[in-house]
């Protein structure tokens, strides 16, 4: 949820950040460019559609490839406005004095995109690891899948013929060994006394 809201604010932020003289280069709001296309309103689709992938499934492929969507646009948003000099595009300079220079600085680009990369690396740790819970489900769905293959063959030997005098036999035990319970049997030996 909070990927998707943060990815909200990365895509309109550089749209309406103007009407509070918040923002970067025009003071006109809701000015398109190419730079904005690329530094936020992309980087923003990726983060939002990670985020929603990891809201909506259950299946760990497409929640990790969401958590990795998610944190890759986090990461354009954290390195995009510096790559971006290499190819000369750029979205200007910060409106306002220099505290604020930097307080746009974080909250357009770097430090949202740090704040996205920390949530979708949670995310991903979250779905990288089983947890108790998943395990236990797991256990009890194979248990009563065993517990119905288990019924079915005494179905299908009552319904071959066998006698139920066979089929209600207790198993056979298993032997165990010399050890039982972690201690070694004890063998009874005679000793001779002379």
């Amino acid at each position: 949820m909070l990927l998707v809201l943060l990815a909200l604010w990365g895509g309109l932020i550089p749209f309406v950040g103007p009407y509070f003289d918040f923002g970067f280069g025009s003071s006109d709001a809701w000015v398109y460019s190419n730079a904005k296309l690329v530094l936020s309103v992309l980087p923003a689709i990726a983060v939002g559609l990670g985020g929603l992938m990891l809201m909506a499934t259950a299946n760990r492929p497409v929640a990790h490839f969401g958590g990795w969507l998610a944190a890759a646009g986090g990461l354009w948003f954290v390195v995009g406005n510096t790559l971006a000099a290499l190819w000369n595009m750029g979205v200007g300079t910060p409106l306002g004095g220099e505290a604020r220079q930097v307080a746009e600085r974080l909250s357009f680009f770097e430090g949202l995109g740090a704040i996205m990369v920390l949530l979708a690396a949670l995310a991903l740790g979250r779905f990288l690891v089983v947890g108790v819970r998943e395990s236990r489900r797991a256990d009890l769905r194979r248990r009563a899948a065993e517990g119905r293959a288990a019924d079915e063959r005494v179905t299908d030997e009552r319904a071959g013929g066998a006698d139920d005098s066979e089929a209600t036999a207790v198993p056979a035990q298993r032997k165990r060994g010399h050890f039982h319970l972690g201690r070694q049997k004890e063998r009874h030996t005679t000793s001779r006394r002379g």
